[in-house]
């Protein structure tokens, strides 16, 4: 089923529906297009919803205030309509702050969750620096911190060698809500507060992953939220930054299907000791 609506949501299924069930939920200022060179592979053995979050793509604005709890309730209330009881929860920044949250909130409805390039703990200067971004785009809408994004996002390397997904990018996240954008960007500053040291304990079994260079989403604040979930693995994928999902999926591809299928080998899941030394 393609391009469907429930409420103010868009959304897609792929695969089988006797298939185990998988839930894709994007980051900041993208939509579930983000996942387009992902679906091959996961489709091919699970039943993939993948979904646009209130005023991203062709989904609605936010109804009321932005939060986590929102956010969580928008997914929640997609499930229930698309039948699925239990899913696998995968999502990338933004996105690995919803499903953390929604565990929270539905573990019965959690069989998993796989966290992408997703914020922790941050030191003061860095939350100084992310208050003052969610500020930049209230005041003058997703365009206000676009190039600084791009920059961060993606290596040099890439952006100048694949000028068409900056501009696809770019699209993206000019074409959001403004105000919905907005509200999403102080949940991601502010939102995280709800998701430190979580008691009671998060032990749904679960794939951290990050990026050696995502300076939003540190393998120290990957290592740091591993330490909160007793029952989460981590991956450091070596190289890349934020959006390096983009520039390379395979390297996340890969670790996400030995996760799914239970078979990962604890030296390739925990790569990180190998790149970084602190924490």
């Amino acid at each position: 089923m393609l391009d469907a609506r429930w409420d103010q949501t868009a959304y897609d299924l792929h695969g089988s529906a006797n298939a185990p069930s998988l839930v894709l939920i994007h980051g900041l200022g993208l939509h579930r297009g983000l996942w387009r060179r992902f679906l091959p592979a996961l489709s091919a053995r699970y039943h993939v919803l993948t979904y646009d979050l209130y005023g991203h793509g062709k989904s609605g604005a936010s109804p009321t205030t932005t939060s986590l709890d929102l956010y969580s309730e928008q997914l929640h209330g997609l499930m229930s309509h698309a039948g699925i009881s239990s899913a696998t929860i995968a999502g990338f920044s933004l996105g690995g702050m919803i499903n953390r949250r929604f565990a929270m909130a539905y573990p019965e409805m959690t069989d998993a969750l796989i966290i992408m390039n997703s914020p922790h703990t941050r030191d003061p200067d860095l939350q100084r620096k992310v208050e003052a971004q969610a500020k930049q785009s209230a005041d003058g809408g997703p365009a206000a911190t676009i190039d600084a994004a791009l920059s961060r996002w993606f290596t040099e390397e890439f952006r100048n060698s694949s000028p068409e997904s900056m501009e696809k990018i770019r699209e993206w996240v000019l074409s959001c809500n403004a105000d919905s954008y907005a509200q999403a960007r102080r949940v991601l500053a502010f939102g995280i507060r709800e998701l430190i040291a979580p008691q009671p304990t998060l032990d749904t079994p679960t794939l951290i992953i990050t990026s050696e260079h995502d300076i939003g989403s540190t393998p120290a604040m990957a290592r740091v939220m591993k330490s909160e979930m007793p029952n989460s693995r981590l991956h450091v994928v070596p190289g890349l930054k934020h959006l390096g999902l983009v520039e390379k999926p395979d390297l996340f591809i890969s670790p996400i299907l030995d996760f799914l299928r239970g078979q990962t080998n604890p030296t390739e899941i925990q790569p990180d000791e190998e790149v970084s030394n602190d924490g």
